[in-house]
C-alpha cells in the first residue's frame, strides 16, 4: 500500500469539481499542467482566470522532499518557525554527501563516519517533526520519490532543481528553495508566477539505440538553458503514450536544464503499471476513478498551438541518439556528427570514464539496456577502453538489480558499483585517475556538466548520453564511436558490432528489496532533542537577518562583476563544500568562488576598493561587513541557473551584500534571493552591464518607494568622479517587498505566528 495514500484520495475526492470549475472560469478546454495548478489554489475552487507569466498565484502543495544537502538549512530554518509538527507530508533523502571513490560498501561506510553528526541531526529533527526519513544508501531523492511518493495529479514541491523527475508520474512537481518549503511545512500557502506552457508533441516511438533520454537531449538543443524559464512543458501524443513510466522520468528530470518550471506527462497505462509493480495498486485504483481528469482535455491535445504559448513536435521514429556538450548540457549533437564535432572544437577524442546512474537514469530498465550492451562487450570478447561507474537509482533498484544478474555484468567489465547515491553527478566523485592540467573526455548519464561538475576539473569534457550510449563510448574508448555504424576489434582480432540494446520495462520477477532504508518519525515528536553541537564545523543554529531600515541604500561597493555563465555552482560549490551545507558561516568561505571576474577574467580574485589590494571574493567581502560598507555583485543572463541551492542567496546575504544586479535571472535563484530579504534586480537595458566599472559605489537614490510594478534609480559613481543613472527593474509584488522589509520571508513567518 502506498504512503500518503488518505492525502492521494483526498486529492482525487475534490479533483472533478475543481477541474470542472476552472475550465467554466477559464473559458476553454485545459491542458494537464492548468488542471493540476487549478485544483490545488490555496483557496480552493478557481474563481479567476490567471495569465500565464504575469499573475502570482498561491499554491496548496501536496507534500515536500528535501535531500540531505539543502534539508539541513531547511530544517535549521523550519526550526526557527514555531511549528510543533510539519503541515503536509515530507521527506528527507540522505543521497548527496557520499562520494564515490572505491565502492558502494567501503564509500557507504565512510560516509557514515565522516557525515555522522549531519546524518544524526537530519534524523533526529526528522523524528521531531514528523518527517520520514531515508537513511543513506536508500537512495537517490528522486528515484525514491517515484517509487514510493508521486502520484498523478498531485503538485510537489522539494528542495533540488530536479525534483521535476516526478512529472514521470504525472505530477506538477518544482524545484524550490529551502525557504519556499519551510512556508509549506509552516502550514502557509507557497507563491508561483503562473508558468506559461510549452507543449511538447511526440509522435511515432523510439526504436533502436534512440532512447527517452535523446528526446530531453533534444528539446534542450532546442530550447537552450533559459528557454524553458518560467514554462510547464507538458509532453502529450502517441510517442509520451509509447514510453516506460521512468523514461518519462528522465526526460522531465533533465528539463531543469532548460530553466523549465517542471515537465509532466498525463497518466496512461505506463504509469499505471509502474504504480502497480511499486505496490501501489491502491494509488492506480484511485487514479483510474478520475483517469480523464489526468491528462488535458481532447480539444488540447488536437490543436495545441491554440493552448500552449509553443509548441515543439518531435518524430520519435525519426530521432537520432544525441551527446549534449561539453560544459552546458544544451550543446546537442547527434553521435553521428560528434566525430566531426569534436574535430572541430578540439575535444579530447580518448575517453576515461563512462558513469551511469544519477536521478536522471538510474531505473531498473535504464541498467537493463545499459547491462544489455555490457553483456555483448564480454561475450564478444570486446575489452571496455573505458573505465566503468554505476550508480543503482535506489536500494530498490540495487537489490533487484543484483538479482537478476545485471550488476555482474557491468562487474564482469570490471565496473565499479558505487552507492545508490548522487555521486559524481553533483562532484562528490574522488576520481581515481586525476587528470590535474590535461585536457580528457567523460561520458554519462547525467544531467549537468558544467564545468568542474563531476571532478572539479575545469579541463574535464563531459558529455551528456543514454544510459545505453555512455557503455556503448565507454567500450569502445572513444567520444566519435557510433554504434549505429562503426565496428569494434575484439580480442581474438576480429571486427564486430554491437547490436542494439535490449531493455525491459520492470522486473518479470517484480522489485525486491529486504531494507529500503526508511525510517518512520515518532507519532509525538515532543520529547526528541535535536542536537546542534556549539563548536560544530558543520552545524550551525542560524541568526535572523536584520531588517531593512526603510532607508535608501547609499555607498555601496561593487563586490564583483561577475562574466559570462554563473550558476549556482559557481556562487556556491558542491564537491568538498557539501560538508558545510549545515553551517552558514563556514560554507560561506566557498561565496562567488567560481564566477568570473569580469575585469580580469580570473576567478575568486577581486579588487579590495578599501585597499586597493586583490584577494579572494569571501575575504574582501568579510573586510567590507567589518567595516560595515554594503555591496552590489553584477551578473551577466540567466544568472543563478542550475541547482536550486539556497546557499547560494543565504551566503551573499550573511556576508553582507545586499544587492544582485544582473541582465537576467534563473527562476528558483530569483526566489531565493527574494526569501532571503535581498534586493534582485535586473538591468532595464541590458546594455548598462557595459557602464559599471571596477572601482564603483552605487547609491540607490529612491529606494524608499519600493513598489511593485516600479522600477527603481541608480546612481553608479565612478572612481574618477563621473556618475551614470540606470534604470533597474523587478518582479517584486507586495507579499515580497513585506519579505524584503522584514529581512527575509523566514522573520514575517515568525510575527505572523507569533502574532
Amino acid at each position: 500500500m502506498a504512503y500518503d495514500i488518505d492525502m492521494i484520495k483526498k486529492v482525487y475526492s475534490h479533483m472533478a469539481d475543481r477541474v470542472n470549475k476552472a475550465r467554466e472560469v477559464v473559458g476553454k478546454p485545459l491542458t494537464l499542467s492548468e488542471k493540476i495548478l487549478y485544483s490545488h489554489l490555496w483557496d480552493g475552487e478557481a474563481t479567476e482566470a490567471y495569465t500565464r507569466g504575469k499573475d502570482y498565484v498561491e499554491f496548496a502543495p501536496d507534500r515536500i522532499a528535501c535531500q540531505d544537502a539543502t534539508a539541513q538549512m531547511a530544517l535549521l530554518q523550519f526550526m526557527q518557525a514555531g511549528k510543533k509538527q510539519v503541515a503536509v507530508p515530507t521527506t528527507v533523502h540522505c543521497d548527496h554527501l557520499i562520494q564515490a571513490k572505491m565502492g558502494a560498501a567501503i564509500d557507504l561506510q565512510a560516509a557514515n563516519k565522516t557525515s555522522s553528526e549531519v546524518f544524526d541531526f537530519l534524523e533526529s529533527v526528522s523524528n521531531k517533526y514528523g518527517i520520514g526519513f531515508w537513511k543513506p544508501g536508500a537512495g537517490i531523492i528522486h528515484q525514491v520519490v517515484l517509487e514510493n511518493y508521486a502520484f498523478p495529479g498531485g503538485m510537489m514541491i522539494g528542495t533540488d532543481s530536479h525534483t521535476v523527475n516526478a512529472g514521470g508520474l504525472g505530477m506538477v512537481a518544482i524545484g524550490v528553495g529551502g525557504a519556499d518549503a519551510v512556508d509549506v511545512m509552516a502550514g502557509m500557502a507557497w507563491e508561483l508566477k503562473f508558468p506559461k506552457l510549452i507543449g511538447v508533441k511526440l509522435t511515432g516511438s523510439l526504436s533502436g539505440w534512440t532512447a527517452p533520454k535523446d528526446v530531453i537531449l533534444k528539446v534542450a538543443g532546442i530550447l537552450t538553458v533559459k528557454g524553458g524559464t518560467g514554462a510547464i512543458i507538458e509532453y502529450f501524443g502517441e510517442g509520451a503514450r509509447s514510453m516506460s513510466c521512468t523514461g518519462k522520468g528522465t526526460i522531465c528530470n533533465m528539463g531543469a536544464e532548460v530553466g523549465a518550471t517542471t515537465s509532466t506527462f498525463g497518466y496512461d497505462d505506463s504509469m499505471e503499471r509502474y504504480l502497480k509493480a511499486t505496490n501501489r495498486a491502491d494509488v492506480a485504483e484511485a487514479a483510474n476513478a478520475v483517469r480523464e481528469h489526468l491528462t488535458g482535455d481532447d480539444e488540447v491535445y488536437a490543436n495545441p498551438e491554440q493552448y500552449f504559448d509553443e509548441v515543439i513536435e518531435i518524430n520519435l521514429s525519426e530521432l537520432k541518439p544525441h551527446l549534449n556538450g561539453p560544459f552546458t548540457p544544451d550543446l546537442a549533437t547527434p553521435i553521428s556528427e560528434m566525430g566531426k564535432k569534436a574535430k572541430e572544437h578540439d575535444w579530447p577524442i580518448n575517453v576515461d570514464w563512462g558513469l551511469i546512474g544519477s536521478c536522471t537514469n538510474s531505473s531498473y530498465e535504464d541498467l537493463t539496456r545499459a547491462a544489455s550492451i555490457a553483456k555483448q562487450a564480454v561475450d564478444k570478447k570486446i575489452k571496455a577502453k573505458s573505465d566503468f561507474g554505476i550508480n543503482p537509482g535506489s536500494e530498490q533498484i540495487r537489490f533487484t538489480a543484483e538479482r537478476d544478474g545485471l550488476l555482474q555484468i557491468f562487474e564482469d567489465l570490471e565496473a565499479t558499483i558505487f552507492t545508490n547515491a548522487c555521486g559524481p553527478c553533483i562532484g562528490q566523485w574522488d576520481r581515481s585517475d586525476r587528470k590535474g592540467e590535461e585536457k580528457n573526455t567523460i561520458v554519462h548519464s547525467f544531467n549537468r556538466n558544467f564545468s568542474k561538475r563531476a571532478d572539479g576539473n575545469p579541463n574535464t569534457h563531459a558529455f551528456v548520453g543514454s544510459p545505453e550510449m555512455v557503455a556503448a563510448i565507454a567500450i569502445s574508448g572513444r567520444l566519435d564511436f557510433d554504434p549505429t555504424r562503426d565496428k569494434l576489434m575484439n580480442e581474438d582480432g576480429e571486427e564486430v558490432m554491437l547490436d542494439e540494446p535490449q531493455g525491459i520495462e520492470l522486473p518479470t520477477k517484480g522489485f525486491a528489496v529486504e531494507d529500503a532504508g526508511y525510517v518512520a518519525p515518532n507519532e509525538d515528536g515532543s520529547s526528541v532533542e535535536v542536537k546542534v553541537a556549539e563548536d560544530s564545523e558543520r552545524l550551525q543554529l542560524l541568526t535572523p537577518f536584520e531588517p531593512w531600515d526603510g532607508k535608501n541604500l547609499t555607498g555601496a561597493k561593487l563586490l564583483i562583476k561577475a562574466w559570462g555563465k554563473c550558476t549556482t555552482d559557481h556562487i556556491s560549490m558542491a564537491g568538498p563544500w557539501l560538508r558545510y551545507r549545515g553551517h552558514l558561516d563556514n560554507i560561506s568561505n566557498n561565496c562567488l568562488i567560481g564566477a568570473v571576474n569580469a575585469y580580469n577574467k580570473k576567478t575568486n580574485f577581486v579588487k579590495n576598493q578599501l585597499t586597493g589590494e586583490y584577494d579572494g571574493v569571501p575575504a574582501v567581502q568579510r573586510e567590507y561587513k567589518k567595516e560595515g560598507i554594503p555591496t552590489v555583485v553584477v551578473g551577466d543572463h540567466n544568472y543563478g541557473e542550475g541547482s536550486s541551492r539556497e546557499h547560494a542567496a543565504m551566503e551573499p546575504r550573511h556576508l553582507g551584500v545586499k544587492v544582485v544586479l544582473v541582465k537576467s535571472f534563473a527562476r528558483i535563484h530569483e526566489t531565493n534571493l527574494k526569501k532571503q530579504g535581498m534586493l534582485g534586480l535586473t538591468f532595464a537595458n541590458e546594455n548598462d552591464y557595459d557602464l559599471i566599472q571596477e572601482d564603483d559605489t552605487f547609491n540607490f537614490v529612491d529606494l524608499e518607494n519600493f513598489a511593485p510594478d516600479t522600477q527603481l534609480t541608480i546612481e553608479i559613481v565612478h572612481a574618477d568622479g563621473s556618475k551614470d543613472t540606470i534604470k533597474a527593474n523587478h518582479t517584486y509584488n507586495a507579499p515580497q517587498i513585506e519579505w524584503y522589509k522584514h529581512g527575509s520571508a523566514l522573520n514575517l513567518i515568525k510575527k505572523q505566528n507569533a502574532a
